[in-house]
């Protein structure tokens, strides 16, 4: 730190301020500081300076199901935000499960972060009375756990609301919806969404025509068999995430049954290959990176200011059209006419 000081012409008290962020500082100090510690090749000496500061400027993310490609994309937007920021990241799959849960945030709080972030279970009261008793800075991203808390996740009502408008107004009266894990924010608002697109175009809610798909590809092609095997089955099919979209789509090909000519398939979720399909799949794309990054604003926010107001931070979604709906995209991987993104709330700034 010395040679930092010597180099950057500062002293080495202003050297500290710089790395522990202690003090403010001038915009030209800092630079010159900056640049010293790059010529110099300076590694700070990161467990000295979370003994003096009792920061780690690290952040524990606890997502379920990193093999699904949209938490992949949260991971990103996550990693990217923190490393921009200087922090860095330690990661643990809680797999869906409440007390495999609270063990790896456990694990997170044992290695010293600075808080957390948390893709929750469906039964997230024992990891929230773990997180309060032991005071843990965290956010809560994806799945919502109350406005107590500070969370952010992608719109998922309306969403769905759409696909149901756009199936309907190509003449299905038959609409049926592989839900996801049941006690998921994500999963009831979307069933909401569902129900609510029906209601509005007067077509009667029909239990048999949803299933639970468990968000998992094995669940939806299992909840696919029974519908098709019902007495009324759907001509047409929303699938509630990606995942349990490729669980759909080999339940059809079992069944002989060919998108769209037999059956119209729509997915709330989109993914980088999808339009590698044949035909492409409709489907609304979720702002993930984002989701990441806002979740990574929102905590140090909360290390900033432990009492600020908690927020509740909803981004838009967009309709990517292509033809698994059963009409001819304009445009492929561009959202339709008059249906840009969809309502929400301003990201964080």
């Amino acid at each position: 730190m010395v040679d930092v000081a010597r180099r950057a012409g500062v002293s080495v008290a202003t050297v500290s301020h710089v790395l522990n962020e202690t003090r403010p500082v001038r915009p030209g100090t800092r630079k010159a500081v900056l640049d010293a510690i790059d010529d110099l090749g300076y590694i700070p000496n990161t467990l000295a300076r979370s003994l003096v500061t009792s920061r780690t400027r690290s952040i524990g993310l606890a997502v379920s199901a990193i093999s699904n490609p949209y938490f992949t994309e949260i991971l990103q937007g996550v990693e990217s935000s923190a490393l921009e920021r200087g922090y860095g990241l330690l990661i643990a799959d809680p797999h869906d499960d409440p007390e495999h849960e609270r063990k790896a945030v456990g694990l997170l709080h044992e290695r010293r972060v600075d808080g957390v972030i948390v893709a929750p279970s469906a039964e997230p009261a024992g990891l929230l009375e773990y997180l309060a008793r032991r005071e843990i800075p965290a956010v809560f991203l994806d799945r919502l756990v109350g406005d107590a808390h500070d969370q952010v996740c992608a719109e998922n009502a309306r969403p769905v609301e759409q696909l149901v408008d756009h199936l309907a107004g190509l003449g299905h009266i038959r609409i049926g919806l592989i839900a996801g894990l049941p006690g998921l924010s994500t999963t009831t608002e979307r069933i909401a969404g569902y129900r609510a697109g029906l209601e509005r175009h007067g077509l009667p809610f029909r239990p048999g025509l949803l299933a639970e798909g468990h968000s998992e590809a094995r669940g939806a092609e299992d909840a696919v068999h029974r519908l098709l095997a019902s007495s009324e089955p759907p001509t047409a099919i929303i699938t509630a995430n990606n995942v349990m979209t490729i669980g759909a789509l080999r339940a059809l090909r079992t069944a002989g049954l060919g998108v769209p000519d037999d059956l119209a398939l729509v997915c709330f979720d989109d993914f980088s290959w999808a339009d590698v399909f044949s035909p492409g799949l409709t489907a609304i794309s979720q702002p993930s990176r984002e989701v990441g990054a806002t979740a990574v604003r929102l905590l140090l926010d909360r290390l900033e200011d432990p009492a600020r107001p908690p927020r509740t931070v909803r981004l838009p979604c967009d309709f990517v059209h292509r033809t698994s709906c059963g009409c001819v995209a304009e445009a492929p991987d561009r959202p339709l006419p008059g249906t840009p993104g969809l309502p929400g709330k301003d990201p964080v700034s």
